[in-house]
């Protein structure tokens, strides 16, 4: 059986939980009707169009990356409309849009190398993009945060998750070129290995200014995701654990300092070390504590789809922001812990199968950038469930395919075209490129 057709059978299961996902809530809202085979047949309609260009485009390509995206956006998409009908079907436009950028980006960069090429160009687009939500007129501030970009009369789009595929780019780029470098240069002071300031000096002004600018507009899942995905390229790159530990303690100074002296941030940890204190935390405390009451009367099989209680008898919301920052909440609620453990599995799978890509490159800036874009995507994940299972403080961003979010829905199918890229080239048979 080819890779293709693996792929297209992986497709099935995803346009059948379609199926059942909208039947189900169409029984609990007592009016069931065939809207669900249509949302089913629509949804299975969209996703082999993408089959078969991928089956044109990117033969060998990795076969099943694109059918567990699929599994995670149909479930979104299902959670979303059981929430709001219409933040669902503004979701379902922006999943369109988002397989028609996913066309464009494979059409487009088929030779994804290219890009090693405009690396500057591409870190200052970046922090551009980060920068832009402190801009007045256009900035856009959520829950003490600058996270959006607002275009008046057309839509708010978070321009960090466009931004964090540029560093990866940058940092895999730069890192192929100096890796040897911060190896064979690097000194032994105190017992500890310091890399080359020379070379190591460049990748530390870029990553500083993107912190900087990340610190400003306060958005603080964002900055450990990148900050994260920087140590696994720096580690992939160089094999030096020392490298990694002057990071986290770096990270660790930066953390401190944070926590003490900026107010958005301290209050964020105080309401993560106690979340049941509604006479401190009014106003931000029952966020977290309120997650997870709901993750807990989920117990383990759920209360079913459309079973969870999201207001209060007098309309006022009892879980906030469930279509975005807290939908894993909502998800542990209907579906209990086996249902939240499957939706973390498919993460996890899809991670493994980026891992996997960067195994298979057969050269640094492949391997580099597909062990970048995986990390970032893993972290991003964790960030926002740790966020809500109060394992870490809560940050304000989207779980990737899942939230309600057109920003996040295009700049992850980006990503994922660039990991088929790479995995495409990597498994071609005839492909001769020296690591």
């Amino acid at each position: 059986m080819s890779a293709r057709t693996r792929e297209l059978l992986g497709l099935i299961p995803a346009s059948l939980l379609v199926t059942a996902g909208f039947a189900a809530v169409f029984i609990q809202r007592g009016s069931l009707s065939n809207g669900s085979l249509t949302y089913g047949a629509i949804f299975l309609g969209l996703c082999i169009g993408a089959h078969v260009f991928l089956r044109v485009a990117l033969p060998y390509a990795d076969p099943y990356l694109f059918p567990l995206v699929a599994v995670l956006a149909c479930f979104g998409l299902v959670m979303i409309y059981r929430i709001d009908t219409t933040l669902a079907r503004q979701q379902a436009q922006w999943f369109v849009v988002g397989l028609l950028l996913f066309v464009a980006t494979i059409v487009f960069l088929r030779d994804y190398r290219k890009l090693e090429q405009y690396r500057y160009v591409i870190a200052a687009t970046s922090i551009v993009l980060l920068v832009l939500p402190r801009l007045p007129g256009i900035g856009a501030q959520v829950n003490g945060a600058y996270l959006g970009v607002r275009i008046p009369g057309v839509f708010i789009f978070q321009p960090t998750e466009f931004a964090k595929i540029g560093i990866v780019v940058f940092l895999a780029s730069y890192l192929r070129d100096t890796r040897q470098v911060l190896v064979t240069g690097a000194r032994r002071v105190l017992g500890v290995t310091i890399p080359p300031i020379k070379h190591f000096g460049p990748l530390l002004v870029v990553w500083g200014i993107t912190m900087l600018l990340l610190v400003v507009i306060r958005d603080l899942g964002s900055s450990l995701m990148f900050y994260g995905a920087f140590l696994a390229l720096l580690y992939v790159a160089t094999s030096r654990l020392s490298f990694v530990v002057i990071g986290l303690l770096l990270f660790g100074l930066g953390a401190w300092y944070l926590g003490t002296h900026v107010p958005h941030v301290h209050d964020r940890v105080d309401v993560w070390l106690d979340p049941f204190n509604a006479k401190r935390y009014p106003n931000i405390g029952y966020q977290i504590a309120n997650s997870l009451f709901a993750q807990a009367d989920g117990g383990l099989f759920g209360r079913g789809f459309g079973e969870a209680i999201l207001k209060t008898p007098g309309g006022d919301a009892l879980v906030s922001a469930p279509q975005t920052d807290l939908i894993y909440s909502v998800i542990t609620n209907e579906l209990g812990l086996v249902g939240a453990a499957g939706v973390l599995m498919t993460y996890l799978l899809i991670v493994q199968r980026g891992f996997k890509v960067a195994l298979l490159a057969r050269d640094s800036f492949s391997t580099l950038l597909a062990i970048g874009l995986s990390s970032v995507f893993a972290l991003q994940v964790f960030v926002i469930v740790g966020g809500v299972t109060n394992v870490i403080p809560l940050t304000g961003v989207t779980l990737p395919f899942v939230s309600y979010g057109g920003s996040s829905i295009l700049a992850n199918f980006v990503l994922l075209a660039l990991l088929l890229l790479v995995s495409d080239r990597a498994r071609r048979p005839d492909a001769r490129v020296a690591r």
